[in-house]
């Protein structure tokens, strides 16, 4: 099960997972610092695995896909404290704050060292959770602007992911699909993380892949699908997520039309 708390504006978010392994596919709009109270949660990318557990914080910058999966750790079960940066909040504190430029790639996580100035503002959360009604607007804001503050005395360098609240400038989008096929969402967003709208991604895809999407797509995931089965020998039910498909009765069906035997048949 799955608990959360949070402020309609979902400024602050408290999670606490009691189920052994809870994963999902995920993509954030918005940059949010993150803390773990205790368990764990392992972070997928394209290219990189997270590994973090009780203690650890760090910011996830927005529009990053990945696989998340949380767990318990020792008997305690995942529990975490997220504060999310909205990009028009940002742009109206960049306004009468000065900016720290940097040339460097923008991470897709930043880690943070344990620090009594982070320990105060998520100490400070904690009672908000229990509230009956909305934070005040002015507390919300409040806590974010103090959040703010408090990365940026902690590292000068972090305005270099705050400050990039604009929205995705086009990509090549051979390269993001190729890297990027496994994660199961609307073309609507493939489309959106490439700069494109839905009808300029359509047409652009038919001129890198000479196929539809959908059927590009599923295609990828069913070779992926089969490889990690046949040759990593690995069970139908652990991989037909990694792949991309949202139920195993789908994957299933669409795994014997493609190949024309059951995924099972290599056990």
């Amino acid at each position: 099960m799955e608990i959360t708390n949070l402020d309609s504006r979902a400024d602050f978010f408290f999670s606490c997972i009691e189920k052994k392994y809870y994963s999902k596919k995920m993509m954030i709009n918005c940059h949010v610092l993150i803390k773990i109270l205790s368990g764990g949660t392992r972070i997928v990318h394209s290219d990189k695995t997270y590994v973090f557990g009780a203690g650890d914080t760090m910011l996830i910058s927005r529009n990053q896909l990945a696989k998340v999966t949380k767990y318990p750790v020792d008997g305690e079960p995942y529990r975490a404290i997220s504060v999310f940066f909205r990009p028009g909040f940002l742009q109206k504190y960049y306004v009468s704050h000065q900016l720290n430029y940097s040339k460097e790639e923008i991470p897709k996580i930043k880690i943070f060292d344990q620090h009594p100035l982070l320990d105060s503002l998520f100490n400070s959360l904690l009672p908000y959770f229990t509230l009956k009604g909305d934070l005040p607007a002015e507390i919300a804001d409040g806590k974010v602007y103090e959040a703010i503050s408090i990365l940026r005395t902690l590292d000068r360098g972090v305005d270099h992911v705050l400050e990039h609240f604009e929205e995705p400038g086009k990509i090549d989008l051979a390269d993001f699909m190729c890297k990027n096929y496994m994660f199961n969402m609307p073309l609507e967003k493939f489309g959106y993380l490439t700069g494109r709208s839905l009808t300029t991604f359509k047409k652009d895809f038919k001129k890198a892949f000479n196929s539809t999407p959908q059927k590009w797509l599923t295609k990828k995931r069913l070779e992926l699908a089969h490889y990690q089965i046949f040759e990593e020998k690995k069970k139908p039910s652990d991989v037909y997520f990694e792949a991309g498909f949202e139920n195993l009765s789908h994957f299933s069906f669409a795994f014997k039309k493609q190949f024309g035997y059951n995924p099972t048949a290599s056990s």
